[in-house]
Order: C-alpha cells, then sequence, then structure tokens
C-alpha cells in the first residue's frame, strides 16, 4: 500500500474526525512555533543577544536538578518496589499502592504547598532542624526544596512501574527457582534484575523528562534566580521583564532540549503516559530470612512515610484555616466557578479528541488489513497523542502569547488557550482509557456494522456508546483532574478578571497569606483527588 491513505478510509467519518483532531494538534502547536518564528525574525540580533552567560546557567541547572531528581527516585524505587514485590502480603500493602497512586493526582501547587508546611522556615520540622542545623532553619527553598517536590512526585511513580514490571516474571521462574534451591541474592540476580534492567532506561528516561518540564514546583520552591529552570525563565521573560528576545531563545532551547529526551524516550520504549496498572502479585516460592524481611519492612516504611508526609501535612495545614470565610469570599467563588468551567471544557476537548484519534486508528486499519503497510496518516492518529509532549505547555503559550500580541490584548483569548492547552495535555491519559475499549468493540462489530451500513454517528449511538460509556467517563474525570490543578498556562495568561484556584492559591501564597493558600490547597485537592478516584472506580468497573 502506498504511504497515502486509501481513498475508501478518508470517506470513512471517523477518519475525518481523527484528521480534525490532528489538524486541531497541530494548529495549536503551530501556531506557538509562527509566533516563536515571527518573533525571532523580527528581533534576531536581540534573540541571539539572549544567548549569555545567564542563559547558559538556566540551562546548566535545569539539566542538573533533572538528573539529581531522576536519580534520587530511581534508585531507591528499585529496592521498594523490589521489597513489595518479595512481600505480596505485607500488611496493608493494597493501601500503600492506592497511596503511591495518589502524587499522580495532586495539583503540583498543592504537593509544593505540602512540602513548605513541612519542611519551610516555619514548617513543623523547622525545630528539630534548627537543632541540627544549630541555627535558625533558613527553610527549604532552592535545589534542595526542588529535589524533595520532585522525588516526592516521582518515587511513587517508580516504584509502580518497577513492581509492574517485576510482576511479569513468569510464575514458572520462581518455581524452578525454588527447586533448585536458589537463594535471594542469585534470584534477584538472574530473576528480578534483568526485568529490573529492562525497565529501567525507559522509567529514568521518564521521570527525566517530567523534571525538566517541571514548572510549578521550580517556580514556587525555586527561591531565586540561582534555582531557575528554562520553563520557569520563559514564564519571568513575559510576564515580569517582558523580553520576547529572551522568551524566544530560551523557548527554542526548551524545545529543542524536550525533542532530544522524548525522541531518547521513544527509543526506549518509556511508559510516557506515566501510568502502571498493578495486578495482585504472584506467589513467591523463595524463603525470605528475617533479616531481610525486616530491611524491606524499613524500606517500605520509609517510602511510606515520606510520601505521605506532605499529604498530611496538607491536610493538618488546611484544617487549621478558616475554611468556613474562604467558601464565602466572592474571589474563592469566582475562582472556583472559573477553574470548573475551564476544566469542564478542558476534559470535554480532550475526550472527544482521543476518541477522535482511536476511531480514526481503528478505522484506518481496518482499511488496511492485515497485509499492507501503515500509511502516514495511520501512524499519526497512532502517535498523534503523543507529540504534544515534545513541547510543554509554557513553551505552547509562550508561543501564542508572542502571537497574539501583535494582532491584539493576548488576555483577551486567555480562556480559549488555557482550555486548549490543558485538553491536549491530558489527551494522552485519555487516549489510554479510550482505545483499548474502542478497539475492543470494534474487533467485534466491524464486520456487522460494514455488512449492515452503519457508520458515523448512527453507529457510535448504538453500537459504540455502550460499550464506551464507562471508558469515556474515565478519560473524562482524569482530564477534568489534571485541567483543574495546571498552573502552566494560566500562570502566563491569568490576571485579576481571569482566576483559577491554582492561580489564586498561588497569589495567596505571593502575598504570604499561606493560611488562605493552605486551606485552598486543601480544598482544590480534594477535588482532584476526588476525580481521580472516580476515574479509578469506572476503569476497574470497565475491567470487571
Amino acid at each position: 500500500m502506498s504511504q497515502a491513505a486509501h481513498p475508501a478510509a478518508l470517506r470513512d467519518r471517523r477518519v475525518g474526525a481523527g484528521i480534525a483532531a490532528l489538524t486541531f494538534v497541530a494548529v495549536l502547536i503551530g501556531g506557538a512555533l509562527l509566533g516563536l518564528a515571527i518573533e525571532s525574525a523580527g528581533d534576531f540580533s536581540g534573540a541571539a543577544a539572549a544567548f549569555d552567560s545567564y542563559l547558559l546557567r538556566v540551562v546548566r541547572f535545569t539539566l542538573w536538578q533533572a538528573v539529581l531528581s531522576t536519580c534520587l527516585s530511581v534508585v531507591p524505587a528499585l529496592f521498594v518496589a523490589r521489597a513489595l514485590a518479595r512481600h505480596p502480603g505485607f500488611f496493608g500493602r493494597n493501601f500503600i499502592l492506592q497511596l503511591f497512586a495518589v502524587p499522580l493526582a495532586l495539583p503540583a501547587i498543592v504537593a509544593a504547598l505540602g512540602v513548605l508546611t513541612l519542611y519551610g522556615r516555619a514548617g513543623y520540622f523547622a525545630p528539630f532542624l534548627t537543632k541540627i542545623a544549630g541555627e535558625d532553619w533558613p527553610g527549604i527553598y532552592g535545589l534542595s526544596g526542588i529535589l524533595v517536590a520532585h522525588v516526592f512526585f516521582n518515587l511513587p511513580l517508580c516504584v509502580r512501574l518497577f513492581l509492574e514490571a517485576l510482576q511479569t516474571i513468569p510464575a514458572d521462574q520462581w518455581r524452578l527457582a525454588s527447586q533448585l534451591g536458589m537463594g535471594v541474592r542469585p534470584a534477584f540476580r538472574f530473576i528480578e534484575w534483568p526485568a529490573l534492567r529492562q525497565a529501567l532506561p525507559g522509567v529514568a528516561g521518564l521521570v527525566f523528562m517530567l523534571c525538566i518540564t517541571s514548572f510549578t514546583i521550580v517556580l514556587i520552591l525555586g527561591g531565586g534566580p540561582r534555582a531557575t529552570t528554562l520553563e520557569v525563565a520563559i514564564y519571568q521573560a513575559l510576564r515580569f521583564d517582558f523580553d520576547p528576545a529572551r522568551a524566544v531563545a530560551l523557548t527554542l532551547l526548551q524545545a529543542l532540549l524536550t525533542f532530544a529526551v522524548v525522541a531518547l524516550l521513544s527509543r526506549l520504549g518509556a511508559n510516557t503516559t506515566a501510568e502502571a496498572g498493578l495486578s495482585v502479585a504472584p506467589r513467591r516460592y523463595l524463603s525470605i530470612g528475617d533479616g531481610e524481611t525486616a530491611l524491606n519492612a524499613l524500606l517500605i516504611t520509609l517510602a511510606l512515610l515520606f510520601v505521605a508526609g506532605p499529604m498530611m501535612a496538607t491536610i493538618a495545614a488546611g484544617v487549621q484555616s478558616d475554611l468556613v470565610r474562604l467558601v464565602g469570599e466572592q474571589a474563592v467563588h469566582r475562582a472556583t466557578t472559573t477553574s470548573a468551567a475551564l476544566a469542564f471544557l478542558s476534559a470535554l476537548l480532550a475526550t472527544a479528541l482521543s476518541l477522535s484519534l482511536a476511531m480514526a486508528r481503528h478505522g484506518l486499519a481496518a482499511r488496511r488489513g492485515r497485509t499492507g503497510g501503515r500509511s502516514l496518516l495511520e501512524y499519526a492518529t497512532d502517535t498523534g497523542a503523543g507529540f504534544v509532549l515534545v513541547v510543554p505547555p509554557i513553551v505552547i503559550g509562550a508561543g501564542w502569547f508572542l502571537l497574539l500580541r501583535h494582532v491584539g490584548s493576548a488576555f483577551a483569548i486567555a480562556p480559549a488557550m488555557v482550555v486548549a492547552v490543558n485538553a491536549i495535555m491530558a489527551m494522552p491519559f485519555a487516549l489510554r482509557a479510550i482505545r483499548p475499549a474502542y478497539d475492543a468493540a470494534s474487533e467485534r462489530h466491524e464486520r456487522l456494522c460494514a455488512q449492515l451500513g452503519i457508520t458515523g454517528w448512527a453507529r457510535l449511538r448504538l453500537i459504540d456508546w455502550p460499550v464506551l460509556r464507562r471508558p469515556l467517563a474515565t478519560a473524562f474525570a482524569f482530564a477534568m483532574a489534571l485541567s483543574l490543578g495546571d498552573l502552566g498556562v494560566i500562570a502566563l495568561f491569568g490576571s485579576d478578571s481571569l482566576q483559577t484556584l491554582p492561580y489564586l492559591l498561588l497569589a495567596r501564597m505571593g502575598s504570604y497569606r499561606t493560611a488562605d493558600a493552605a486551606g485552598l490547597a486543601l480544598l482544590l485537592g480534594l477535588v482532584c483527588f476526588a476525580l481521580i478516584l472516580l476515574a479509578d472506580r469506572l476503569g476497574k468497573g470497565r475491567s470487571s
């Protein structure tokens, strides 16, 4: 088959919907790149002059904090995952795994506030840390705070991904190891380590990419110019200094850096959606001594305390704030309404785009048959959602900010930009929930629909909708949670007339109203966590 799509496939409405979705993503990313190109062409000398020692220092810090965060997340996760895998009957194991899924749903600004509540200058651990340091504890701002927050997010993710890799080991290997009298150390060398080693590059690469593109954590915990990454520098160049030339230089570097990391991830086969579905661990046949059992229990307990600490601190600080007064504030009402409306529209758009890509991919595959090669269009519908990982949201926002300032006020179209960018950033997660269900249903109904001539809206309503209700609801709830807690785009386009809960929380922190910020963080975290629980329950209901 030629590289062009088959004409009959192009007449399929599913393919048309997929083309529309790809066009939307291309226009959004292409518009951002166009804005950068126009700004660079208009002031090339200024953009070139922006490549100075400050920029090199920002790049160096961006890479350095990402390397340290990756090492501090991945290395302990190897041992914690191994401990959980070797003790499937560990007390509270299911609760621990569920708790380790919470950071995936927790907005970064809420987690950052939890870290400050524990380790900040006035945090719960400040008196203890002051005694250790021998002087007043200065707080955890800077590299140390960034590392703690990154490990809080990425350690549980790495544990779940490594545990998933260990659970792919066939039970026959464990049975054979037991029959051969293999000890714990040889079992790790010959059975567990090969599975972990295969997953290690992809997991490490994924965490490295997440840390390179981290924005909210560095913005809140960086504490100054000495701890600034590329994304935060882009935000500062546009919102505070309004230096478009420097913003263009920083954005181009960020895009190139992220593209290189994503290209490496694709070669390593990393799970870029950061989701690990954990099944019941298989039975282990090895006899584990008391010493290793105690050590494993200690590792699991320490990891549990580290992850649970910021969560509990956020809850405690939020409960101590004046929640009744906060809930009654007009500004909170407006921010809540704005957040809900924008997140709802973002989730709706993300679900529609993901469904369109899933339908188009299967429609093109059905037309192609079993023997033909994939067309470029089919390849695009298969990987289109992953394209958004190449260009971080702050880069897309910066490009459109620069483009729109030539035709009018960039803040006039702020709500549309927030909805659009948050939607495409949620697409990889939504597509992961929708595609398997749609593919399985189409395998059963594709030939019958073709024979009866059921296509388009009639097929979606009569055939696909009963099967896709739960997956679509799962994708919608997850996308809404991600959009609700996002601070990336709204940080650029937000204003007094357009405030979301994360934006209002950041403003309260900036004005040192920490009690209000704690209360808002608790409310935001609870809403996002409830949405993720709903998505998880719907997903389990689908698979049961």
